[in-house]
């Protein structure tokens, strides 16, 4: 009986619902991260990974070589700043220009939102190379820059403390109207009786903005800031078209540094999986803190 009353229908349907995902999960996101940190411990540098009796367990060393590495601190504090873009930069800007075309504040809201959207859709690639170009000593920007000043030189991409600008823009420029999307759906959603019975109370703009729109979008802000920090941890190709880690390695990111320990010179793939767990952890952590600023001090959407 009692195992009859287990397996109820309602139990097998979920189980047939939720088997497939859970398996897709492990198969796809839980196993190879399980497999990189396995694999980090070891001084595996090719060929068969099982059965192969060169392989052996070296316990944490590649992860001390990686805080070791000088590399890895530009690296990371390059996607800190990637981040900072994203979180500061994208956000506010993407929720800016949603307001405005919301409520109507200028003209022509539909070609605005299709022009700040458009990068969104274009290939990474093809923007990195467009923007490199852009910015090369040969490039538009450098004939701008002369009419201005005509003995100027353009070492953007040769300055190791600048060559991280042009991209921060990129980016910028890049994702902004993806968020501008987000915010713009959402805003549609806000009952406008509350927004008129302010109107009708005497608030300004201002009070509606920061009593009833931000209030009611806090879940969304909340989902924006985790998109922006995987994306920023993700950022890889953007890079790799347009600086490829140069000058000297100071526009590495975490990915970049990643595929260069893994795929060029001599492999090393322990030390390559070290950095993927360290990504992955690293994920985690920040997602956990943007969950527990929100539960502090903001709400969450109805």
């Amino acid at each position: 009986m009692k195992k009859a009353a287990f397996w109820t229908e309602e139990r097998r349907a979920y189980l047939i619902l939720v088997l497939p995902a859970v398996i897709i999960y492990w198969a796809v996101m839980a196993f190879p991260t399980i497999f990189s940190f396995i694999l980090s411990l070891t001084n595996y540098n090719g060929g068969p990974v099982f059965g192969n009796p060169d392989v052996k367990i070296v316990g944490f060393t590649h992860y001390v070589k990686m805080f070791n590495d000088k590399y890895f601190w530009i690296s990371l504090k390059n996607n800190g700043l990637i981040m900072a873009v994203s979180l500061f930069g994208q956000i506010p800007l993407g929720f800016l220009f949603a307001y405005v075309l919301h409520r109507k504040l200028i003209k022509f809201g539909d070609f605005f939102q299709t022009i700040i959207y458009l990068p969104a859709v274009i290939s990474t690639i093809v923007i990195g190379r467009l923007w490199q170009s852009f910015f090369s000593p040969y490039g538009p920007f450098t004939e701008f820059m002369r009419r201005f000043n005509p003995t100027w030189e353009n070492e953007l991409f040769f300055d190791p403390n600048l060559a991280i600008l042009p991209v921060l823009f990129v980016i910028l420029w890049m994702y902004t109207g993806t968020y501008l999307i987000i915010f713009l759906a959402n805003l549609q959603k806000i009952d406008p009786a509350l927004i008129e019975a302010a109107r009708i109370d005497g608030a300004t703009e201002w009070q509606v903005l920061t009593k009833i729109t931000l209030p009611a979008l806090s879940g969304v802000i909340v989902t924006t800031a985790i998109l922006a920090i995987s994306g920023s941890l993700k950022s890889f190709d953007l890079l790799f078209a347009m600086t490829g880690g140069n000058p000297a390695r100071r526009t590495s990111v975490l990915a970049l540094y990643m595929y260069d320990n893994a795929f060029r010179g001599a492999p090393k793939y322990p030390l390559a999986n070290a950095i993927s767990v360290f990504m992955v952890l690293l994920s985690l952590v920040l997602i956990v803190l943007v969950r527990i600023t929100e539960s502090r001090f903001g709400g969450r959407e109805e």
